[in-house]
């Protein structure tokens, strides 16, 4: 397919480059200052275009703008004319289902919604992360359904279908997985750096890593360790303490997240009611 991609930054410019190599013809990117030195590294030849412009020559439009930004494109290129009949709309957000493609319906295209189960800083680990991924394929119907899971096959990726109503929930999910597993790992840092670890960062990586490995070869309730699955109430008291004279702002975390290890602990049946009642005792101290 002729394919143009609108918003060609990290996670754009890398399906591009995976799509070019599966044998579909790039007829233009565009995007901010930035998509003029990553096209040039990244998709020699191509060329950098006016949304319109890209958009009214293919087949295939990418959306990889950020999500707030994604429906008033589209809106305008539909008004534009630059969406052809039978043409497929695809953004590559998590959060937003379908209704962001809206625009599309009016003017006779097809819509779709791809979202990579993966963390891209760059367009290096962007190109590197894509291939081997699951990739959520969002349709209308099963046209577009199977025109999704080609895609997602010529990047390389597992596709798996997502309900369009479900699209926030699972990126919620995506969300704990990653963006908050990178700020617990900064407070942990911060946390070994106050207690005198040197280099805290490669330090605790052995320990993330094997807590890693065991959630997926064991699943999270079998791999879950610490005081509050083992009902010791009294290292949770001496941890809390410690945190309200070092960091106080970090004691609702700490409750917060013992909380839900214990509900965890609990659905597995790991954790007896007399050993979960001690620590609720003392998390009720500091709520």
């Amino acid at each position: 397919m002729k394919v143009a991609v609108i918003g060609a930054g990290t996670v754009g410019t890398a399906v591009a480059v995976l799509l070019r190599q599966a044998g579909h013809r790039l007829v233009g990117v565009s995007g901010r200052a930035e998509t003029q030195d990553r096209a040039a590294r990244y998709l020699p030849g191509v060329p950098v275009r006016e949304p319109a412009d890209a958009a009214a020559a293919a087949e295939l439009v990418v959306i990889g703008m950020p999500d707030d930004a994604i429906e008033p494109r589209v809106a305008e290129l539909a008004t534009a004319g630059a969406l052809t009949p039978g043409a497929w709309v695809l953004h590559l957000s998590g959060s937003l289902g379908l209704d962001a493609l809206r625009a599309t319906v009016g003017v006779g295209a097809q819509r779709l919604a791809l979202h990579p189960l993966q963390t891209f800083p760059d367009v290096g680990a962007a190109l590197e992360g894509l291939p081997g991924c699951w990739i959520a394929v969002t349709a209308d119907d099963a046209e577009g359904a199977r025109v999704g899971a080609r895609l997602v096959e010529d990047l390389h990726g597992v596709p798996f279908d997502l309900a369009d109503e479900l699209r926030p929930l699972y990126h919620a999910a995506a969300v704990f997985a990653s963006n908050s597993l990178v700020t617990v790992s900064a407070i942990a840092e911060s946390l070994f750096e106050d207690s005198g670890v040197p280099d805290p960062g490669a330090a605790m990586a052995p320990l993330q890593r094997a807590t890693l490995d065991h959630v997926e070869q064991l699943g999270p309730a079998r791999a879950l360790t610490g005081p509050a699955i083992r009902g010791d109430a009294g290292t949770v008291r001496r941890n809390l303490e410690a945190l309200e004279r070092h960091a106080p702002e970090l004691v609702p975390v700490y409750v917060a997240l013992a909380r839900s290890t214990l509900q965890l602990a609990e659905r597995s049946g790991r954790a007896s009611p007399a050993s979960r009642g001690a620590v609720e005792d003392v998390l009720a101290r500091w709520t």
